[in-house]
């Protein structure tokens, strides 16, 4: 099974090296910095003449891989996913799928119209975790869903590395936070209620990150920065670390202690977090109705000490408790007042969503499994997210599926 890599980022070196992991041959690379496309296409043992500083290039001969993997920039998804479509190409790709509403139908319409097919990057669902939560409640034994309180915890340091110095620190031409940060909550959502989405209604702002927030006597860069007590202190957050593990490996391709320090020193990730520069909001939540009744919350902070998301689901005859991060589980049962505890096992990138969602994804392509979640059905996260930016914006509920609203009482 050859597939190709257009993408040689954090994600894209992450499939890559999972697919190889798995049976599957990497057979051609794209990336505009030449320096990262030859790291990854060492790793992979790929001639020169395999890598392509543009996607364009790689679509110009013709269909010579099985699969594609599409882990551009945000705002480089659709084009490249159009051309692989028309090829016929298999495509995974990485979220948010597009930055533009308009662009989901785009992508829908190519899809029906071609001999391939488009699989999301929501690795969510490929969790041992949030498996186990999806099969109690598709058994049916606490009755039927009525409600889900979600929180995504983000983490002080996780949200200062991305969404204030990181690439995802402006909205555009970076994803609206809800939708960078998100879609794979709200894909969950979707998985749970098992219904299209009715309404949202959504409210949030940047309440911290911001130049009149700035402790006293601040300087511009953290590593020359007088201030001790600063939580968002990349010398608190970076150094740390093992240097080849992520965050680190977005800030160098070295490896070592040293990258690390110099990014600090020259790039965005040592620079103060309150000089300005960033819009995302760093606290938001939701209210979402789904067409079948099921109602959901939606937190995301940053202001959180945990990176991990929290949550409870509520039935007629009982309550699911967990906590991902911990891979604990609570299972109630009204009826008899018993109490399930289960410990799931999270190892892994996004808690062992990465492998598992390339597993599958490689079992569709050979054959042995349908494809993990249909593009229609993935494509009502991204859909959420946009309504919940307009949502935030105007202040008014925002209706997703007029005819599944008919018989709803809407706020």
């Amino acid at each position: 099974m050859k597939v190709a890599v257009l993408g040689c980022g954090n994600r894209g070196g992450v499939y890559a090296r999972h697919l190889t992991d798995m049976g599957a041959s990497v057979s051609h690379l794209a990336d505009p910095d030449p320096a990262r496309l030859a790291l990854v296409a060492r790793r992979h043992g790929l001639e020169s003449t395999d890598c392509f500083t543009d996607w364009r290039a790689f679509f110009g001969l013709g269909r010579v891989a099985d699969a594609v993997v599409i882990a551009t920039p945000d705002d480089q998804h659709v084009q490249p996913c159009l051309r692989a479509l028309d090829l016929g190409y298999h495509v995974l790709l990485e979220k948010p799928i597009c930055l533009a509403e308009a662009e989901l139908d785009l992508l829908l319409a190519a899809e029906r119209a071609s001999g391939g097919s488009v699989t999301v990057a929501h690795v969510l669902r490929s969790t041992p975790f949030f498996l186990a939560i999806r099969g109690v409640v598709a058994s049916g034994e606490l009755g039927r869903l009525v409600g889900v309180n979600h929180s995504e915890n983000v983490a002080f340091w996780h949200f200062a590395h991305s969404y204030v110095r990181g690439n995802w620190r402006q909205s555009p031409p970076a994803a609206p936070f809800m939708l960078a940060k998100s879609s794979h909550d709200l894909d969950l959502l979707r998985w749970f209620a098992d219904s299209p989405p009715a309404w949202i209604m959504a409210d949030g702002a940047l309440h911290h990150f911001r130049p009149e927030e700035q402790p006293g006597g601040a300087a511009d860069r953290c590593l020359d920065c007088p201030v001790q007590a600063c939580p968002a202190d990349a010398r608190r957050i970076y150094p740390d670390r093992a240097p080849d593990v992520w965050p680190n490996t977005v800030l160098t391709g070295s490896g070592t202690r040293e990258g690390v320090l110099e990014a600090l020193r020259n790039g965005p990730y040592g620079l103060c977090a309150y000089r300005g520069g960033n819009d995302q909001p760093d606290h938001l939540s939701a209210l979402i109705h789904f067409a079948n009744g099921v109602q959901a919350t939606l937190s995301v902070s940053a202001f959180t000490h945990d990176n991990t998301r929290t949550l409870r689901l509520m039935f007629t005859g009982g309550e699911i408790r967990g906590q991902m991060e911990l891979g604990e589980l609570e299972v109630h049962h009204f009826a008899t007042g018993t109490v399930e505890r289960r410990l799931v096992e999270t190892g892994g990138n996004h808690g062992g969503g990465d492998t598992g969602l390339v597993r599958g994804w490689l079992a569709f392509l050979r054959g042995e499994a349908a494809r993990p979640t249909p593009l229609a059905e993935s494509l009502d996260s991204h859909r959420l997210a946009f309504a919940a930016e307009r949502a935030r914006s105007s202040g008014r509920a925002q209706t997703l599926n007029t005819e599944a609203t008919t018989h709803m009482t809407q706020p």
